[in-house]
């Protein structure tokens, strides 16, 4: 009787509610219903501007360093950039020649004053004057950043898709011969330098069977076309892809492998879900996040890659204007391509991670 009396006396209160909210759970917005998903997508987008903002901030201070950085550097470089502005006339220079170079170049100036009269001459709209090409640092850059943010970001999009799509596929099937075969040919790519990779393709499609040119971006004498990138772009885009498949491939299938493995899968799998609604419903989702999440910290390597393939294929990107900048000492062009290099990074890093916290907000991430 004892049990039977509490069972009636908390009846109503199991079954009342509070004022103004519906029972039955169904979506009418007060407190402790079910989010929307309006308001799901709300939550997603604010956690995602807020980690955008605070990457910002920290954005700030940390060019301000990698720009003080290189000037450091390269005012430490054995290079003398008097031999690089000379040239071949540095042997015949008399001395009032040389003196007349230095201080035209202003190359007895102190790294340090420099480095304050560069970010002095960027807060005016001015990004200097480029001593190797005799040009402005603005007018190299517009000239060679398409031909350089053309290549990574379609090797990027494309390394990314098929690192993706074959990961999840290998996964899924994981200890199968298509999986032991695809992930022994990603550890050798991953131990093999991007140069060595573009060595091996000229050596078999432009010297062996003589299909595709071996280096530029048009014939000599021609103008750029469409067709001219497009067939002297086939190798360097496939060897900046083929170096960055490995990492994302290798990423993507563990991912895949520790979500199939999960409670919920398992779950799944007993309501007799699978197949390719149990991959992009259940697996995949959550298997991304770590894909995503390595395309932001992989930027260096992307652009240290498509240097390495620029110079080996002659493609007229930034890569020949930031290795002559260095040994010539030309703060302005190699200040401006190395800090420039580290917004982009930090920016795809920013977004790679907003997006990670937008497909899922329990991540939280916060710098």
């Amino acid at each position: 009787m004892d049990t039977l009396r509490m069972t009636i006396s908390l009846r109503p209160q199991r079954t009342s509610a509070p004022a103004g909210s519906s029972v039955g759970g169904d979506a009418s917005g007060s407190t402790g219903q079910r989010p929307t998903k309006r308001s799901t997508n709300g939550l997603r987008a604010r956690a995602a501007l807020r980690l955008l903002r605070r990457r910002v901030l920290v954005m700030i201070p940390t060019t301000i360093l990698v720009s003080l950085g290189i000037f450091a550097v390269a005012a430490a470089s054995p290079f003398d950039p008097l031999t690089a502005h000379l040239g071949d006339r540095y042997q015949s220079a008399t001395q009032a020649q040389r003196d007349a170079v230095t201080q035209a170049y202003d190359l007895d100036q102190n790294w340090l004053q420099a480095w304050w009269n560069w970010w002095a001459d960027i807060l005016h709209g001015d990004l200097g004057w480029s001593s190797t090409k005799s040009q402005t640092v603005a007018h190299v850059i517009s000239e060679r950043l398409p031909f350089t943010l053309g290549m990574s970001l379609a090797a990027l999009i494309s390394a990314a898709a098929v690192a993706i799509v074959l990961g999840a596929v290998i996964g899924m099937r994981r200890g199968g011969l298509f999986d032991r075969a695809c992930t022994a040919l990603a550890a050798m790519l991953a131990a093999t330098p991007p140069f060595v990779v573009s060595l091996v393709l000229v050596s078999v499609f432009a010297v062996g069977l003589g299909w595709l040119p071996t280096s530029g971006a048009r014939r000599p004498g021609d103008d750029y076309s469409v067709d001219g990138l497009l067939t002297h772009g086939v190798l360097p885009y496939l060897a900046l892809t083929v170096s960055m498949i490995p990492w994302l491939l290798l990423t993507m299938r563990s991912a895949v492998v520790d979500a199939a493995a999960s409670d919920a899968v398992h779950a799944a799998r007993a309501r007799g879900i699978g197949g390719w609604t149990l991959l992009r419903g259940h697996v995949a989702p959550v298997s991304v996040l770590p894909t995503l999440a390595l395309l932001g910290t992989r930027l260096p390597e992307l652009i240290a890659g498509a240097a390495i393939v620029e110079t080996v294929f002659g493609w007229p990107g930034l890569a020949q204007a930031l290795v002559d900048s260095a040994v010539a000492l030309d703060f302005s062009l190699l200040a401006g391509l190395g800090v420039g290099s580290t917004i982009l990074v930090l920016i795809g890093s920013a977004l790679s991670d907003a997006a990670a916290v937008w497909i899922d907000p329990r991540i939280g991430l916060s710098a």
